[in-house]
């Protein structure tokens, strides 16, 4: 396997970055950028990347789900629940990072939280975690193949943070090809 997020892996790209012949515009570069560069390495293979491509919308989709199943005080209502706690902070943790992908998170992110709310008014919860759940782990289970095909070990055994970095990769790719600059 390739390690492929660990300090070695940073220095090369930070050195990289610092040889490149406008070091200048090196130095300023964002640090989304830098976070998308070394996800990049691990993800390099076509099959791979078709694998996260949909399965890192669907496990993100999941874990909203999963959050939203977690039990709270009835008095704030069925929107005030863990995911939209994750929500926040997710989104917080996002507009550090870009306030254009940031804002296309959410876009993408309160259709799921709306469905959630739909399924949960209309005596449909337990079938948002059971769903959430099973396509979770189908999801991870395909995941873990598509990095074994690829012979790199997922970037978030480095650095947790790629957790969050993953969704945020797709989405700039999409948006990428719609000519939208993040």
């Amino acid at each position: 396997m390739v390690d492929c997020s660990g300090p070695a892996l940073i220095d090369d790209v930070q050195g990289m970055l610092m040889d490149s012949a406008d070091s200048q515009n090196a130095k300023s570069e964002r640090r989304i950028d830098r976070w998308f560069d070394r996800y990049a390495v691990c993800h390099t293979n076509h099959t791979n990347k078709l694998i996260h491509y949909i399965c890192v919308p669907v496990i993100t989709a999941c874990v909203l789900g999963l959050s939203w199943a977690i039990p709270v005080t009835a008095e704030f209502g069925p929107w005030m629940n863990v995911a939209t706690l994750v929500t926040i902070m997710a989104t917080i943790f996002y507009v550090r990072l870009s306030i254009i992908l940031a804002s296309g998170m959410l876009l993408c992110t309160l259709p799921i939280l709306g469905l959630f709310y739909w399924m949960t008014i209309s005596g449909n919860a337990q079938l948002v975690w059971q769903s959430s759940l099973v396509l979770f782990v189908a999801a991870w289970i395909l995941q873990f193949i598509g990095h074994e095909i690829e012979g790199a070990k997922p970037a978030f055994l480095e650095d947790l943070q790629f957790l969050m970095i993953g969704p945020l990769w797709i989405l700039a790719r999409v948006m990428g090809r719609f000519g939208i600059r993040y």
